[in-house]
Order: structure tokens, then C-alpha cells, then sequence
């Protein structure tokens, strides 16, 4: 059985230059990935028009490209094995760039979807190489500063999505795709400059192409069944249950296999370690009230109080810059106190900050609910990364490549999950919209709450192992 390797250690005097700048350029190229997920959304009214097709047609512009981010991410540890980490970050920067340059010529709507899904599959490779490349470089004792600079991304990447996408729609919605061409290219120089070689890797031996199948195909039609609840309000459609049901047996077949083969995909042994199930636990439930509450929040001010785009996106920025205010904190406390910890002060803060939306009305002043949702993104901010941070912290170097993308399925299937169930609430609830919206608003505090168990766990499991390497050191 796995042991869990973390401890808290003390904080040392700094983080190498060198390390801030591979930071750097990760970050660059995670919020580009995450920001289109969002940023096209604006303008599918546009496209559907201008490429003389039905809306519920340009809708696979967004969905495909989910899609195919979800289904990119199993393979990516085998990948940074067999050709490396900087390799496949370069070579998935590259095309990501080049597909937006496409996407922004594309003279048919199923030619844009197709460049979509491409650019998807782009992105779904480049957050978790850059993730293993950043861990890696990190180290333990630095791990929750260095991972805290990614988290960033997750979080306002999202939020400024519909502003940016506000303002270039009106150029055309082809400045949508556009304007990732200079950043790439941006991003490619710096990238070949900065991002060091794998040095010596093991042997990623051979594709198990069964097990790529399985996982892949499990993890996007387990994505498209979520959104399609959350844009249908019910999970009782033929097509949503199926899909539901499929995706998650696909993905169950697929665990069985990788016990049974001598060479998985990906190595699920790092379940073993209590400190990194416990972290993965923490992500998933931490991704579901981040991005629920991501979603919940403007449709409260959009339905139940008519407000415009400036308002709630006033808001939205304003839970945005909670957390990213706390982040850089959460780094410094995890580095010194260890993530379990941390994660816990920040679910509480984020429960806290959650209870009054249980009584918001239609009146509720607005002042009053950019600081509740301010707070409740410091609380977020405080609680994802330190568990993400404390995830690598307990594996060994070698076991990075394996957890990577597994880490980043489950928060993003968490965030899915967290989002279509309380849109699911809101939908079936609208004939009472008030009432509603303070179930739904009741839920996320639920998912919060949730978060906190697994948190506990992980900072008992972390102390707990402190205690024995102390004590094995002689320190009695």
C-alpha cells in the first residue's frame, strides 16, 4: 500500500526565479484554454446568424469543444512519458493557436464545430502538461505557492470570459477566435525559451489504446450528459440518462481494466494514498461550488431581478478577485502548515460567506450581494489549491505524469456535476423563483459542507504523518 510521503515542512527563504517564470508561462497557456470555454458563449447568436445556421446547431461550437477537452486529458501522462512534458505543452500550444486561426476564417458552421472540437482536444492536453511540468519544478516545500499562481487562472478565466467576449463581439464574432493568434505565438517563444526538459523519463511502454477508448469516450459523453441536464432542467430525457449512464459505465470498465492490465493508461495506484484520495475529494466538491456558484449567482440576478450584463458581471468580478486575493495567502499557509489545514479555514469562510444567499430576495440591495459573494471567493480561493497543492505534495516525482489528468477530471467533473444540479433546481423550481433560487442557493452551502469532510480528513491524515516522520527521525 502507498504511503503518504507529505509533511509540512518549513517555508524555504524563496521560490527560484526560474521557477516563477516556467509559473508564468503555464499560467499564460491555462488561461487561454479555460478563458475559451467561456469567451465563445457570447457570440453562438452571432455565429448561428452570420453562418446561416439554427442557434441549437452553433450550440455544438461550445459543447464540442467541452467535449473534447474532457476526452483529451486521459492520455496526456502517457504522452509526457513518450515524448515529454515540454514536448506535447509546445506541439499543444501550437495547435491550439493554429485552430483559432481557423476557427476565425471558417466559412460553415460544421467546419467551425470541427475546428472547435480540434481546438479542444489543444486545450485538454495543454493544462495538465503544464501542471506536471510546474509540479515538478516545484517541489514539495513549494508547492502550494507555485500551484496557487494556476488557480488564478481557474478562477478568473471563467469570470472575465463574458466581458471579453462582450467587447469583441462587437468587432465580429471572428475576433472571438482571433485573438488567442498573438498570444500563442507569444506563448510558443517564451514557452521553447523557458519550460526545461523532462531530463530522463521512464518508459511509457505501450498505448493502451482499450483503455484510452474507455476513459476518453467515457469522459465525454459522461460531460455531455451533465450539460445536457443543465440546458434540458432534468436528467429524465432519454438522451441525457443514456448518455449519463454510458459515460459512467464506460468509465468504470475502464478502472476495472487498468487493475487487471500490467499496462494502464494511467496508474490509478495513487488512490491508494489516503492524503491524495482525500486532496482529489476536496477538488471535486471544491470545483462544484466554485463553478456552481459561478453560474447560480448571475442567473439569480438575471431572473429573479432583472439585472443587465454590467451588474452581474460587477459581481462575478468581484468573487473572481476574492479568490485570486486569497490565493497567493492560501500558497504561503499550505507551504507552512500543510494543505489540509488551509483547506479547512477556507470551506469554513466559503460556508460563512454562503448563508445569507439563503434569504436573498428580489430586493436584496446589490452592494450586499457583491460582498457576500466577494467573501465567498476569498473562502474558494482559501480551500481548492492547498487540496491540489497537498495532492502532489504526498506522491512521489514519478507518480506526477498519472495524477495529473486524473486530478484535473475529477475537478472538472465536479464543477459539472456541481453546476447542472443547481440549474436542475432552479428550472424545476421557476413557477416560484424566490423560493427557488433559496433551495438552490441551499444546495451549494450543502456542496460546501460536503467539501469540509474530506478536508478534516486530509489535515488528520497529514498530521498524523507528520507525528511519524518525526518520530522516526528520533524525535520521539
Amino acid at each position: 500500500m502507498t504511503q503518504t510521503k507529505s509533511v509540512a515542512r518549513p517555508v524555504e527563504p524563496g521560490i527560484p526565479r526560474h521557477v516563477w517564470r516556467i509559473a508564468v508561462v503555464v499560467v499564460a497557456g491555462a488561461f487561454m484554454s479555460t478563458l475559451d470555454t467561456s469567451v465563445v458563449n457570447v457570440g453562438l447568436a452571432r455565429m448561428s446568424t452570420g453562418l446561416g445556421a439554427s442557434l441549437g446547431t452553433a450550440q455544438w461550437v461550445s459543447s464540442g469543444y467541452l467535449l473534447a477537452l474532457a476526452a483529451a486529458m486521459p492520455p496526456v501522462g502517457w504522452l509526457s512519458r513518450r515524448f515529454s512534458a515540454r514536448s506535447i505543452w509546445l506541439a499543444s500550444l501550437a495547435a491550439f493557436t493554429l485552430a483559432s486561426a481557423l476557427c476565425a476564417v471558417a466559412g460553415s458552421l460544421g467546419e467551425l464545430i470541427g475546428l472547435r472540437v480540434l481546438q479542444g482536444v489543444a486545450g485538454g492536453v495543454l493544462v495538465p502538461a503544464g501542471q506536471i511540468m510546474l509540479a515538478r519544478a516545484a517541489g514539495p516545500s513549494r508547492m502550494g505557492r507555485v500551484m496557487s499562481t494556476v488557480g488564478i487562472a481557474v478562477v478568473l478565466a471563467p469570470v472575465i470570459g463574458p466581458v471579453v467576449g462582450g467587447l469583441l463581439i462587437e468587432l465580429s464574432w471572428r475576433w472571438l477566435f482571433l485573438i488567442n493568434v498573438p498570444f500563442g505565438l507569444a506563448g510558443l517563444l517564451a514557452g521553447r525559451r523557458i519550460l526545461p526538459a523532462d531530463g530522463e523519463r521512464p518508459s511509457a511502454g505501450r498505448l493502451d489504446v482499450a483503455g484510452l477508448v474507455l476513459a476518453a469516450g467515457g469522459l465525454a459523453v459522461l460531460t455531455y450528459g451533465i450539460t445536457e441536464a443543465s440546458r434540458r432542467g432534468s436528467v429524465a430525457p432519454a438522451p441525457v440518462a443514456l448518455a449519463l449512464a454510458g459515460g459512467a459505465s464506460a468509465l468504470v470498465l475502464f478502472v476495472l481494466r487498468s487493475r487487471a492490465t500490467e499496462a494502464p493508461l494511467v496508474q490509478l495506484g495513487v488512490w491508494r494514498n489516503p492524503a491524495f484520495t482525500s486532496s482529489a475529494i476536496v477538488a471535486f466538491f471544491g470545483g462544484a461550488a466554485l463553478f456552481g456558484g459561478l453560474v447560480l449567482v448571475p442567473l439569480y440576478l438575471e431572473v429573479l431581478r432583472g439585472q443587465g450584463t454590467v451588474a452581474t458581471g460587477l459581481v462575478l468580478i468581484g468573487q473572481g478577485a476574492g479568490a485570486a486575493i486569497t490565493m497567493p495567502l492560501s500558497g504561503r499557509l499550505t507551504d507552512r502548515f500543510g494543505g489540509g489545514v488551509v483547506s479547512v479555514a477556507g470551506l469554513l469562510l466559503s460556508a460563512l460567506a454562503t448563508l445569507p444567499l439563503l434569504t436573498v430576495t428580489a430586493h436584496t440591495g446589490l452592494p450586499a450581494i457583491v460582498a457576500i459573494t466577494t467573501a465567498r471567493g476569498m473562502g474558494v480561493g482559501l480551500a481548492i489549491m492547498p487540496a491540489v497543492a497537498a495532492a502532489y505534495s504526498a506522491i512521489d516525482r514519478a507518480q506526477i505524469p498519472d495524477a495529473t489528468p486524473q486530478l484535473n477530471a475529477v475537478q472538472r467533473i465536479g464543477g459539472s456535476i456541481g453546476t447542472a444540479v443547481l440549474v436542475v433546481a432552479v428550472q424545476r423550481g421557476i413557477g416560484r423563483p424566490a423560493h427557488a433560487f433559496q433551495n438552490s442557493f441551499g444546495l451549494l452551502l450543502a456542496t460546501t459542507v460536503l467539501a469540509l469532510i474530506p478536508a478534516v480528513g486530509l489535515s488528520v491524515v497529514l498530521r498524523r504523518t507528520r507525528r511519524l516522520t518525526h518520530g522516526s527521525t528520533g524525535g520521539g
